[in-house]
């Protein structure tokens, strides 16, 4: 299994961070968010002038088994649809990714599908879709092992090209069940506090997914360890995500995170290592069940809640410019003896 080497951020430099913000033109405080992100990314950094270079949102997509229990409104052709729909623009992540300058990478973790080996995707198929968890693990541990060295080195090739910042979507239909066990499993919830609608089940829908779930959990025998419950409930495009925000991590890039599935991969990534918390800043909240108390589980505070649930990394991408916006605060915000104002709070 490939060992990262992550450390904490060092907060040698945090009173220097708070002084500064301290002293902008503003009461203290008054920025709330923008604030608290300030110091996160200067503390990443280790600068008291951050900066933001080329951001940039990887979407991995991968088929899972477990769709054909249908516990998933969708279809699983949808998948390498999607990826079409990417490659021209099309999709709601497109339209962001253009809007706030991110560069957008499409990833073939695993569909069930054979692209023509020119398409502007990165080719790193480990299988066509994983095995159905209902009845097995849905993939070997070599196949889980290459996933996340695969995750790892596209975050290292985009580090290498100048990024800074980093986010990570998904497409893969029935990956909000692989969360869920995930969740269920790795934060010690009850199955049915961590199952929702995904792509819009109704409630007989829900009950159907929930029923599936819990009947592959009934069969599992495995010891519950980050690894194992990866192994056997995840998918590969969610497991190549877990390798990239290590990766990000080690690398002390910035960590911006989506919605439920992804939030679920850091889950399993701070399982595996701690350390790679304080690189996360978590975009929003999304409208899917089961996100919220993951969100509190994990003590995190999102930007955003605009009741997105479509995953891909828009809910990341929304949030770029608040984080954007904490960045020009602590640069470009005149100090009070600077802008000769009176302290007045």
């Amino acid at each position: 299994m490939i060992v990262f080497h992550i450390t904490s951020p060092e907060t040698g430099i945090a009173c220097e961070l708070q002084q500064k913000i301290d002293q902008l033109t503003k009461p203290k405080g008054s920025l709330g968010a923008l604030e608290t992100v300030a110091m996160q990314i200067g503390l990443i950094q280790q600068t008291l002038s951050p900066v933001l270079q080329q951001p940039v949102n990887i979407i991995f997509a991968a088929d899972h088994g477990i769709a054909d229990e249908n516990v998933s409104k969708s279809p699983k052709e949808v998948t390498r649809q999607m990826i079409s729909n990417f490659l021209n623009g099309g999709a709601g992540v497109c339209f962001l990714a253009r809007q706030h300058g991110f560069r957008l990478i499409v990833v073939d973790a695993g569909v069930d599908y054979d692209f023509p080996p020119d398409l502007r995707i990165i080719h790193r198929k480990i299988r066509k879709g994983t095995r159905n968890f209902l009845h097995g693990p849905a993939m070997r541990a070599s196949e889980m092992e290459l996933a996340m060295q695969y995750g790892a080195d596209i975050v290292t090739e985009c580090h290498e090209g100048g990024s800074n910042i980093i986010s990570f979507g998904e497409m893969g239909i029935a990956n909000t069940a692989a969360s869920s066990m995930w969740m269920t499993c790795l934060a010690d919830m009850p199955l049915a506090a961590c199952v929702g609608a995904g792509s819009g089940l109704d409630g007989e829908g829900v009950r159907h997914k929930q029923e599936i779930l819990q009947a592959a959990l009934d069969k599992y025998k495995g010891d519950r360890s980050v690894l194992d419950v990866m192994r056997y409930f995840g998918g590969y495009e969610m497991v190549m995500a877990v390798g990239g925000m290590l990766r990000a991590a080690e690398l002390k890039m910035t960590i911006l995170v989506d919605g439920f599935i992804m939030t679920n991969c850091v889950l399993a990534a701070s399982k595996l290592y701690p350390e790679v918390l304080p690189y996360c800043i978590y975009g929003h909240c999304a409208g899917e069940a089961g996100h919220k108390k993951l969100l509190e589980a994990l003590h995190a505070t999102p930007l955003l809640h605009l009741g997105l649930r479509l995953g891909e990394g828009t809910g990341a991408i929304c949030a770029y410019p608040v984080v954007s916006s904490a960045v020009r605060m602590i640069n470009e915000m005149h100090s009070f003896s600077k802008a000769s104002v009176t302290k007045y709070f």
